[in-house]
Formats: structure tokens, C-alpha cells, sequence
């Protein structure tokens, strides 16, 4: 517990009382504790929603970014300097809404961040709309009529997408959202852990007793089971199975981790098979300057402008 309070700031959160994002946070907090993160290698990215507050509550480097485009952010910062941990949370609204494009297109590049999506299917800061995750024909208490559109699984779009590690937790259950965040954090590669949170203000309908009703763990459910790619042939098996298992609307909802796979190149990896060197000096760390002259000059951009 001493560990944990190394990661977590000096500001209290305002969230609503019973938000799964006080669950979600205890958990990374306590994930990074148990990895021993360095604080001034670790990155915290946040969108804008209720998740987006989040990177105030850490005690690492943070970022508080744009509506849907936290995802830009962080990589970016990863590209820039590799030897980052870099951790993206963003609601279900931020991330598969206005920033499902960069969610899919992230996908196929493989970059070594981890991002966590709090997935309560509202808009909680702005009152409880639909959000990308809530199925058709729901109506919950702020909607004025039934959701009309079909939801998006977290999931199945990131297998669809090319994410090498995917996984699902439950807020209320922070012991194993720890584990499954750690276990994203640690693989080599790009990272998807959806969270199912109950939004107690604004979703009467997926609470806390149905998920306590619905939510049931891969590894409790069938002994056997093993996400991890072995080999590249197996892949696609790997990837039906976890597709088949992630149904987000039946009698079961399931847990844990869906999918790894270690053996896929990460970008940073790609960029350095291009340019040699760059995992040495990567952009963050090319020198700007010479015994305190700059070595780069824009004079030739600014002196047409200035006659």
C-alpha cells in the first residue's frame, strides 16, 4: 500500500459516488506499484469525459488530451521516446466514438502502449447519452426513447483491428482488473483492456447486481484456457476462439485475457529495422544544440517573411 502511494497524486477524485472509475484507478495505481514503474519513464493519457480527469490522480507524467484523440497522443510520445511506459485511459465514448479511427488504424502498427477503455455505455460527463457500446432498443434513464443504433464490441474490434494483447476486466473486481493490466503493461506489443464499469447516475440498466449476475472469468470457466500465440500458425485459432467467447450481451460476460500475441514486430521495432540507430537516439534524445548554439536554423522558412 506504501508502493501504491508513490503513483497516486495529492488530488482527490470528483467522480460520482459508486463510478467504476475509482475501481479502475486503484487498480493501475496498484498494477504500477507491483511493476515498480520508474515515475519519470511512465506516462498517463487521458481524453476528455469522466476517464479523462484521471492522469490528475497520478503521480507520473501526464497528459489531459483532446476528445478522441488520446490515442494520437500517446503515440507520439512512445515514437518519440521508446523507453517510455506510456498507458492510454479513455472512455467508450472517447475512444470508440469520435476516436474510433485512431483505435482501428493504431491497430495496425502495433506500438508498445496500453490502452484502457472504461466502458459504462453512456456519456456521463454529458448526462448519460447513448454511447457506442450501448445495444439497440436500451433505454436508459436519461435516453428520452430506446438507443436505435447496433453497439460496438471493444473486443471483437480490437482482434478485427490487429491488436496483439486484448483483455476485459470488471471494475468492481480490482484484484483481477490488477492482474490484467499488469499483464497488458508487460506485453511487448499493443495493448487493449476493456473495462466494464456501472455508471450508478445514468445507467439504470447494466448495474452493479446484473454485471454481479453476468460477469463470469476465463480462467475460472475453462481450465484449459491459454490466450498466448505459441507459434504464428496458431494465430487465427487463437483469434476465433477468444471472438466466440466475447459476446458482450448474453447470459455470460466474459474476463480476462482474450488474445496475446508476442510474436508480431512492434513499430518501434519496424522504424529500426529503417533507421539504424533510432532505438539508441530516438527523436527525444537527438541533441538540439552545441555547446549552447542550435545546430538546426530556420532562418531560410523565416527570412522570405521578414523582408
Amino acid at each position: 500500500m506504501a508502493l501504491m502511494q508513490t503513483y497516486k497524486s495529492n488530488l482527490n477524485p470528483d467522480w460520482c459516488p459508486g463510478c467504476g472509475d475509482y475501481g479502475i484507478l486503484n487498480a493501475a495505481l496498484m498494477a504500477f506499484a507491483e511493476l515498480k514503474l520508474d515515475p519519470y519513464k511512465t506516462v498517463v493519457v487521458g481524453g476528455i469525459g469522466c476517464s479523462g480527469k484521471i492522469p490528475h490522480y497520478f503521480n507520473v507524467h501526464g497528459v489531459h488530451t483532446l476528445h478522441g484523440r488520446a490515442v494520437t497522443f500517446a503515440s507520439g510520445l512512445k515514437l518519440a521516446n521508446p523507453e517510455l511506459t506510456v498507458v492510454v485511459f479513455g472512455g467508450d465514448g472517447d475512444q470508440l466514438g469520435i476516436g474510433v479511427g485512431h483505435f482501428v488504424s493504431v491497430g495496425r502498427r502495433n506500438i508498445d502502449i496500453t490502452i484502457i477503455i472504461h466502458n459504462n455505455q453512456v456519456y456521463g460527463l454529458t448526462k448519460g447519452q447513448a454511447s457506442p457500446t450501448l445495444p439497440r432498443g436500451i433505454k436508459t434513464k436519461a435516453l428520452p426513447m430506446p438507443n436505435m443504433q447496433d453497439p460496438i464490441n471493444p473486443v471483437r474490434l480490437a482482434l478485427a483491428s490487429g491488436y496483439t494483447f486484448v483483455a476485459r476486466g470488471y471494475a468492481y473486481n480490482v484484484q483481477h482488473l490488477k492482474e490484467v493490466i499488469k499483464k497488458a503493461i508487460q506485453h511487448k506489443g499493443l495493448s487493449v483492456v476493456e473495462v466494464l464499469q456501472p455508471c450508478p447516475t445514468y445507467n439504470d440498466v447494466y448495474t452493479k447486481e446484473v454485471y454481479a449476475q453476468k460477469v463470469a472469468y476465463l480462467e475460472k470457466e475453462f481450465p484449459d484456457w491459454d490466450p498466448v500465440v505459441k507459434s504464428p500458425e496458431e494465430a487465427s485459432d487463437k483469434i476465433k476462439r477468444a471472438w466466440d467467447l466475447s459476446d458482450l450481451y448474453g447470459d455470460k460476460i466474459y474476463a480476462g485475457v482474450f488474445y496475446q500475441n508476442p510474436h508480431v514486430p512492434t513499430y518501434e521495432e519496424r522504424i529500426a529495422n529503417r533507421i539504424p540507430g533510432y532505438l539508441k537516439i530516438p527523436p527525444a534524445k537527438v541533441p538540439i544544440q552545441v555547446n549552447g548554439k542550435p545546430i538546426a536554423s530556420v532562418e531560410h522558412i523565416l527570412k522570405p517573411r521578414m523582408v
